[in-house]
């Protein structure tokens, strides 16, 4: 064991723990296994190397202009920044998760993250320049690891890039997922079907038109997510504590923010009002509304596909995927997993929105001290919709099957088919064919038939798929 000291008192340390001290008051503070994200912690890492990077030119840029002078400034040896950087590049690809032993429901507005990620890249870089991990006498966790940081800078900013990265993924993952029901929308596009409202038989529509509303419902999510990076990208680096800048150099503030975006790739930008970007989080309960919405859109969906293949249409219009063993006791009883995965990740999305909102609006004066349980929510809502995504990509609509001959027949057996020889016959007869078809339980043909409202062949070409499915009627239709 190795003892670590802060104002608090001391602490015994596994002796080759990369955490410390920190870390080990958070560990004790908040007992509740919570699982943080690696993708925030990679994000810290991430930060944090545009943190030194831009130390490193800053110092460099100070010793270029002052070479002749003797300054009031204690800089930190290359050897220590140099290590710094390659620390938090490590970081940046999740190497050393296992030392982070922070929970993601934690108090103190992201201190212990920043805290325990400056003790894991101060404890890596000793280890670099040949020192044992706690030599704190050459590298400090707060004097080398944190300089011109703030957790109040670091841990939003952080989230917003691990979000970035993630909107990236959900974006192509939402293309992805509308492409192939795009596919599906055009090898069943004369594929006739009944409508339904209320759940019940409306009028004659098409597989085509239901997956086409699918697609455009998608194309929708996929434009709003789009959006999502205007809203996320403003970052507060460089604003320290609250927005002030107290504490950091002029030269870091306007070009940390420039280093973070050569790193990522990404378009962050540093906001104009730094106390503004600190104080509120707004942004988040915006962007996680059209996460929300998205959400909605894959439940609507599956439930549409969950109840047209259930078991209660005992010849089915649309099979889904078997994709495994639906009972322990019930021999060939399969359960439609995929819709039922999709519906439980949208309603704890539904719940991360509450979350998410309620706790934005405990902003505080200066600061919110709830952005670990926030960024979490947010990051486990856009883990959730990427999961979704491919799962109904894979394991769902590249293989679903649309019986069509089943759908067709259904149709011209169902009394709402009279719907649309309204304007051939109007609704009286169309009305009497309706309870023809009822009372004899004979289909639309066979009805006419007994009836004679119409020439069978007029009749035939009034419902076929391409006369149902055409938007409104001419004069010369009915002619």
């Amino acid at each position: 064991m190795r003892i670590e000291k802060d104002f608090i008192g001391e602490k015994k340390i596994p002796k080759h723990a990369l955490y410390g001290i920190h870390s080990v008051r958070a560990f004790e503070n908040f007992p509740f296994e919570s699982s943080f994200f690696i993708e925030w912690y990679k994000a810290v890492g991430i930060t944090k190397l545009a943190v030194y990077q831009t130390y490193k030119k800053f110092k460099k840029a100070i010793e270029q202009k002052y070479k002749n002078q003797k300054l009031p400034l204690n800089f930190i040896a290359d050897e220590i920044i140099d290590a710094l950087i390659e620390s938090s590049k490590e970081i940046a690809k999740g190497q050393y998760f296992d030392n982070f032993i922070i929970p993601a429901i934690q108090g103190g507005a992201g201190t212990s993250i920043n805290l325990a990620v400056n003790e894991i890249i101060t404890n890596v870089s000793l280890l670099k320049i040949g020192r044992q991990i706690g030599d704190y006498k050459i590298i400090d966790p707060i004097e080398h690891a944190n300089i011109f940081q703030s957790t109040n800078d670091v841990i939003p900013t952080s989230l917003r890039v691990a979000i970035l990265l993630l909107l990236n993924d959900l974006e192509e993952n939402i293309n992805k997922l509308r492409f192939q029901i795009e596919i599906v929308e055009k090898q069943s596009s004369n594929s006739l079907r009944i409508a339904y409202t209320q759940m019940q038989e409306a009028v004659p529509s098409s597989y085509g038109k239901l997956f086409s509303a699918y697609n455009d419902a998608l194309s929708r999510d996929w434009w709003r997510v789009s959006k999502c990076f205007e809203r996320i990208k403003v970052v507060n680096l460089g604003g320290s504590a609250v927005g002030t800048s107290i504490t950091v150099p002029r030269f870091f503030l306007m070009t940390v923010v420039q280093e973070l975006q050569e790193i990522t790739n990404l378009p962050v930008t540093r906001g104009e009002n730094l106390s503004d970007t600190t104080a509120n989080l707004d942004s988040f309960v915006e962007i996680h509304a059209i996460l929300k919405a998205h959400a909605v859109n894959l439940e609507k969906m599956v439930s549409d596909l969950r109840l047209l293949s259930s078991d209660f249409v005992k010849t089915k219009e649309i099979e889904i995927p078997k994709k495994q063993v639906g009972s322990s006791i019930m021999p060939s009883k399969v359960n439609p997993v995929i819709p039922e995965f999709v519906i439980s990740a949208a309603h704890k999305i539904y719940s991360n929105d509450v979350l998410i909102t309620s706790l934005s609006a405990q902003s505080c004066l200066d600061l919110n001290a709830y952005i670990p349980t926030i960024g979490n929510a947010i990051i486990e809502s856009l883990k959730l919709l990427i999961s979704a995504n491919k799962t109904l990509l894979n394991n769902l609509f590249k293989d679903i099957i649309i019986n069509s001959n089943v759908s067709i027949s259904r149709l011209y057996s169902s009394p709402v088919i009279a719907t649309a020889l309204l304007p051939y016959i109007g609704y009286n007869k169309s009305a009497e064919l309706s309870k023809e078809m009822i009372n004899s339980g004979i289909d639309v043909f066979n009805a006419n038939q007994k009836l004679k409202f119409i020439d069978k062949n007029k009749l035939s070409q009034i419902l076929s798929a391409d006369n149902l499915l055409k938007s409104g009627y001419s004069i010369e239709d009915i002619i």
